[in-house]
């Protein structure tokens, strides 16, 4: 049964069980941030290296899929993870709704909405692209769009801006830069280095949670703010799928490039997510505000191959 579940779900749900069961704690924290800040370059530094400059420039022209895939991942999905975090203040906890608005303004997966976007016969090409290029831009665009949507939310710290820069944008300039030297090695050690990305996240994960254990975040969470945080979940799924289909269909989308536009605008991506939490916030904050997109990505790829399944039964 753990075969037929995806490995980055699997070290997930590990990092939150060792999270609950042995957290990182006292004189500790302080070097594990350290250990996760430096997987999160180490991150964004190979994302670099194996984003092909020419993948960027080719699919820049897709100007027909790629404008409204970004004003719908970066503008309507944020204004609705906006609304939930206004709407859902009064029924969970502040820092579990402001979690939803963080979910909202994150970029698309990459991995699976590509591979889900192939399975379902879709325009495999244009949804690499389209996937990187969201979370390329995602790291301009996610924390700034964040920080403005949330103002006056006291959570959230204007120098996380700055360390975005230098432990997210800056190893993703380095990596461009060395790509002819390294590109080769990357791609001879995909293996190793899949695996060097999966650890980082759950490092991430690992550290944020422990923040949250440490504060007894279940504490701050009664019944009905899990029962409120999982029918958000649900329905912000419904919207981002449903929506996304439709707009497709709006702006005169083919079937292939619909089928993209579908995957790669509903999912929201756990790779930027708890990296860029573990910059933004303190692991006590931290790991309350993950936890919608965690409940988010889990599901999202549980339906994914049933829908994909639907657009192509062969």
């Amino acid at each position: 049964m753990l075969s037929r579940i995806d490995p980055m779900v699997r070290l997930l749900l590990a990092a939150i069980a060792l999270a609950l069961v042995l957290p990182v704690a006292g004189a500790g924290r302080d070097t594990a941030q350290f250990v996760s800040n430096a997987a999160v370059f180490l991150l964004f530094f190979l994302n670099g290296v194996r984003l092909p400059r020419h993948e960027v420039v080719a699919g820049i022209t897709n100007h027909r899929l790629l404008l409204p895939l970004t004003l719908w991942c970066f503008g309507v999905m944020a204004l609705a993870g906006w609304a939930l975090w206004q709407l859902g203040g009064g029924w969970m906890p502040p820092l579990l709704a402001l979690g939803f608005l963080y979910l909202g303004c994150l970029p698309s997966t990459v991995q699976s909405a590509t591979a889900y976007s192939s399975l379902a016969g879709g325009n495999v090409a244009s949804a690499v692209v389209a996937a990187a290029l969201l979370n390329l831009l995602g790291v301009f665009i996610t924390a700034p769009l964040f920080a403005w949507l949330s103002v006056g939310g006291s959570s959230f710290h204007s120098d996380g801006l700055v360390k975005v820069m230098l432990i997210l944008l800056l190893p993703f300039v380095l990596g461009q830069a060395v790509q002819d030297q390294l590109a080769g090695w990357v791609k001879d050690n995909r293996r190793i280095v899949t695996w060097m990305d999966r650890a980082s996240i759950a490092i991430a994960v690992y550290v944020a949670f422990s923040g949250a254990v440490e504060q007894q975040f279940w504490t701050r969470i009664d019944a009905a703010g899990w029962l409120w945080l999982a029918g958000a979940t649900t329905l912000f799924l419904l919207f981002g799928h449903f929506g996304a289909w439709l707009l497709g269909g709006l702006v005169g989308l083919d079937r292939p490039n619909r089928i993209t536009m579908l995957f790669a605008g509903a999912q929201k991506s756990i790779a930027m997510g708890a990296p860029l939490a573990a910059v933004l916030f303190p692991p006590q904050v931290a790991g309350v505000i993950l936890l919608p997109i965690l409940l988010y990505h889990l599901v999202q790829l549980v339906i994914a191959a049933p829908i994909a399944q639907r657009f192509n039964p062969t």
